[in-house]
């Protein structure tokens, strides 16, 4: 709130002082207008031609100040002469007044709610079309200016990451007439943590949808408490070959490459392509769920049992188990084994993988890490970067604080999961061989563990790095310590140092110090072909996906949630017997108020009705003390009658 009008007050520009002004109007019910303005003084008065109210401003010398030199604040116009509609009502007057509003990118505030905000606020009415340039004005403030100032302002911006958090890898590629193409940004914290996570990265990319449009390429992976680490991101201007390999490049020369690392992704044929140039040494694996989908659009198939078995044959861990799954999902869908074995048994099942995919077996760190993205991939480039610069920031201090308070000598996530293995392994029976090698009977099953090379026949402790249940019921019986036979990537030192780096802060863009080379520097959008309507925000469903209509647990209504609902819900009557607000026996009028119809008292119901016992919360048993159905019906609510949750 800037305040009221007072002589010798001081405004920092111009602009300030016209929005004290406009509000104050709007606030106190009256219109002014601009009697003299140069760029030395101003001077307004109110509209009405009779008023005495008006306010003079000068400029200070040698300086973007303004200070009130003469204030008179006394109306003497008509009373009736104030409306509901405002002159200084304008759009940019609204944007100031409704800013406060977008704390966030994805705070939805529609015309029509800045419409009811500034009647309820300020009483004034407004049109439909200044809603929306108001809503617009406001947007500007938070997406630090238009689409076209936000790419000139985007070189400075990245100068600023680097100074403030040195040793982040930033890439900006330009065409000719120094219009944008590429951005790659991977933070100094991010390259320091990657080191003690899990060498599985997943990779994606999803669509942005600012004027410009884009697409936003994501490298992420897991953490220690199996939790997503960002590692970089990447804008590109469309998903193809070129685009995927000049960014899976950046990744490899900013991350390195060795034989045990995995890239899970999607099976589209540009990655496929930018993955063999780019990481010819890392193995490549698919995501099972995109597999699933393409597989079922390829046979037009909606058996669950062909999911369940594929999905199961996908996570088995031994050989055996998936060739009995393999063959049952084969048998009720002629042509799968072809298609599946075209695709390569070793990219989609865990069982035949040459590396290690630990539990990352699709792209849900990736597509998730985009869905928490979504209010902001439309935002533009610079206000897009600064949010996910954001999110990470508070992503890496929140969870510093957790791993750093954490006792156990595991992730907290593993701890749980150790506990619920062990608790499974108290009811099998261990058989000891030698020293080394023991019999773990679980059921009708047998398994052999061998503590001396680390291994289970069923293979969970050999590809997960961590004790499945016949290991612990070993260690059981014996005197090993499960977490010396945890992978280092699971303890809590590792999920310490994962976090370890700090993501700084970027000071307003008022405390810039930008050297002129990059300042100078004039950023073009890129050329893109405008489509006539309204732009697309869902995104197309990929093949065999099903989209599903969300159903409120409120109003049992489809296409929204809870959240959302904005129905009535009607009151519900008890059961059993008779309600109080419900007409009683006898009565010929009634009065209804709201949903319920009560009783008129000027109609008394016989006396039959009124020795009947009352139905109190489903009470049958007539109490001395209760009240009479007669003033139970007049003097208040009934007792027995509940609201629904809402």
């Amino acid at each position: 709130m800037l305040g009221d009008i007072e002589e010798n007050r001081v405004f920092r520009s111009k602009k300030e002082l016209m929005t004290c002004l406009s509000i104050m109007s709007m606030r106190k019910k009256f219109q002014y207008k601009v009697f003299k303005s140069n760029t030395s003084f101003i001077v307004v008065r109110c509209v009405h031609p009779s008023c005495s109210w008006r306010v003079r401003a000068n400029k200070l010398i040698e300086s973007e100040y303004w200070m009130v030199t003469k204030h008179v604040d006394k109306h003497t116009c008509p009373t009736d002469f104030k409306t509901t509609r405002r002159r200084q009502a304008t759009s940019w007057v609204v944007g100031e007044c409704i800013k406060r509003r977008f704390i966030n990118p994805g705070r939805v505030f529609r015309p029509r709610d800045v419409m009811d905000d500034m009647k309820q606020r300020y009483g004034v009415e407004l049109s439909y079309s200044v809603a929306w340039r108001g809503r617009e004005c406001a947007y500007e403030n938070l997406r630090l200016g238009t689409p076209e100032q936000s790419y000139n302002l985007l070189p400075g911006y990245l100068h600023m990451l680097m100074q403030t958090n040195p040793g982040s890898v930033v890439n900006l590629e330009v065409t000719d007439g120094n219009k944008f193409q590429y951005l790659f940004i991977a933070f100094a914290a991010s390259i320091q943590g990657f080191s003690y996570c899990r060498p599985v990265i997943s990779i994606d990319a999803t669509h942005l949808k600012g004027k410009y449009r884009g697409v936003l390429f994501t490298a992420v992976c897991h953490d220690a408490n199996q939790q997503i680490f960002p590692l970089a991101i990447g804008v590109g201007d469309s998903e193809n070959d070129a685009a995927w390999t000049w960014f899976l490049k950046r990744v490899k020369d900013v991350f390195g490459e060795n034989p045990a690392l995995v890239i899970v992704s999607d099976r589209h044929r540009s990655i496929r392509s930018a993955v063999e140039e780019a990481f010819p040494r890392a193995f490549h694996g698919i995501c099972i769920y995109h597999l699933l989908n393409n597989l079922k659009t390829k046979f037009k198939s909606k058996n669950k049992e062909l999911e369940q078995h594929y999905i199961a044959a996908a996570k088995a861990y031994n050989l055996q188990e998936f060739h009995v799954l393999f063959y049952t999902l084969c048998s009720a869908v002629p042509g799968a084994k072809e298609y599946l074995e075209s695709v390569g048994l070793d990219r989609w099942t865990r069982s035949h993988a040459p590396c290690r995919r630990y539990n990352i077996m699709t792209t849900n760190i990736s597509e998730s890490f985009n869905a928490v993205l979504v209010k902001v991939r439309e935002l533009p480039i610079t206000a897009f970067v600064n949010e996910v610069r954001l999110l990470c920031q508070r992503w890496f201090q929140q969870r510093r604080t957790k791993a750093n308070g954490c006792s156990s000598r595991m992730s907290t996530d593993v701890e749980n999961k150790l506990e619920e293995r062990r608790d499974r392994a108290q009811t099998m029976d261990v058989i000891c061989a030698d020293q080394y090698t023991f019999d773990v009977v679980d059921g009708d099953r047998n398994y052999c563990v061998d503590m001396a090379l680390w291994t289970c026949t069923c293979r969970k402790f050999q590809l997960d790095q961590l004790p499945c249940d016949h290991v612990l019921a070993v260690v059981r019986k014996t005197q090993y310590d499960p977490y010396d036979l945890c992978s280092l990537y699971y303890t809590r030192e590792f999920w310490c140092e994962t976090y370890r780096g700090v993501i700084q802060p970027i000071p307003h863009i008022s405390s810039w110090v930008v050297p002129p080379p990059i300042s100078t520097f004039q950023l073009n959008p890129p050329d893109v072909r405008t489509v006539a309507g309204r732009r697309r925000k869902r995104r197309l469903p990929s093949m065999g996906e099903e989209r599903t209509t969300p159903k409120c647990s409120r109003c049992k209504g489809k296409g929204h949630n809870r959240a959302t609902c904005q129905n009535p819900i009607a009151l519900r009557q008890s059961e059993p017997g008779p309600s109080l607000l419900s007409p009683i026996a006898g009565a010929s009028s009634a009065t209804e108020l709201g949903h319920q119809t009560y009783p008129s008292p000027s109609m008394p119901p016989p006396v039959a009705a009124a020795t009947a016992p009352p139905d109190v919360g489903h009470q049958t048993d007539p109490s001395p003390t209760m009240p009479s159905p007669i003033a139970a019906a007049t003097a208040g609510p009934h007792f027995g009658q509940t609201l629904a949750d809402s």
